[in-house]
Parts: structure tokens; sequence; C-alpha cells
């Protein structure tokens, strides 16, 4: 079982503790992390107060049913694809009935996935305000990708939350 490194569990108390004092909410929607992200925030004293619920999504099937993707999106762009993982983040958000929803998708090895390159992940965000995405290309091993995936996680899920409106 992959375990989250330093940087991310500094990220995710000071994840948390944003959220907390902002009032917000956070949902995840993980493919290749397969849960670290969500995990990782719940073992962060305090998480209760802003960790809705998370989906493991591995499948395509369970993007396209649970999180709502689009099926014909999958099919033409694959599982690995910064719409994809916009549309999971923002699934992750209305399903959970939370602020901010956070996504990972990516291949993480040993083989290509979906004609992309191993390392190649995308970090997807969603707001009431807009969905976006991001790219990154990390390096190492199944482990050593999930990983960097899960501390990219919480860089985007913090700028979110610093973004965010106050709840009213």
């Amino acid at each position: 079982m992959s375990t989250p490194g330093p940087g991310s569990v500094q990220a995710a108390t000071t994840v948390v503790a944003l959220a907390i004092e902002r009032h917000l909410t956070v949902a995840t929607a993980e493919s290749l992390t397969a849960g670290l992200v969500a995990a990782t925030l719940a073992n962060t004293p305090g998480a209760s107060g802003m960790l809705q619920g998370g989906v493991v999504a591995y499948q395509n099937s369970v993007k396209a049913d649970v999180l709502g993707v689009p099926a014909d999106l999958l099919a033409a762009v694959g599982s690995v694809d910064g719409g994809v993982a916009g549309a999971m983040a923002d699934g992750a958000r209305r399903a959970c009935g939370s602020d901010v929803g956070i996504s990972t998708t990516g291949v993480a090895g040993p083989e290509p996935h979906d004609g992309k390159a191993v390392g190649t992940v995308f970090i997807g965000v969603a707001t009431p305000a807009a969905v976006s995405s991001f790219e990154y290309r990390f390096s190492g091993d199944r482990q050593a990708i999930r990983e960097q995936a899960c501390e990219a996680a919480m860089a985007r899920l913090l700028a979110a939350l610093s973004d965010v409106g106050y709840r009213s």
C-alpha cells in the first residue's frame, strides 16, 4: 500500500485548516491514486469538519455511471485527459454535495495507457465558479508517481480553497 509523502502530509494539514477556517467542504474523485488523496486528508486531525467523501473511480464505467463523466468523452480521449479530470472533480463535488471537488487520473505504469506515457497525470478541480484541470509529468515507479500526484492534488486543492469565496 502506498503512503503519502511528507509533502502531502504537510499540505494536507494546511488544506484541512484552511477549509475549516473558510467553512468549505471537499470531495475527491480518484483514479490512479485510488483513494490516497482522501486518505491523506482523512489522516489529518479535523478532516471530518471538511471532507465530505470520495469516489475511487478506477474503471471508466464508474467515471461515467457514478461521477457523470460523459461516456462519449471517455470513448474519444480515454481516461487520461484534462477534460476527464475536470468532469471527475465536478462529479465528486455534485455527488458529495461539497464546495470543492478534486480529482486525479493518469498513468502510474509500468506500461503506457490510452496512448499516454507513464507519469502523465491530470488533476481536476471543480468549484461552483469553474472547472479546470492541470497536466503533470512525473517520474519514478508506480508508488512514486502516485505520491507525486497526491502532492500535486494537495497543492491544487490549497489553491482552490484560497480562491473560493466564503460560504454564506
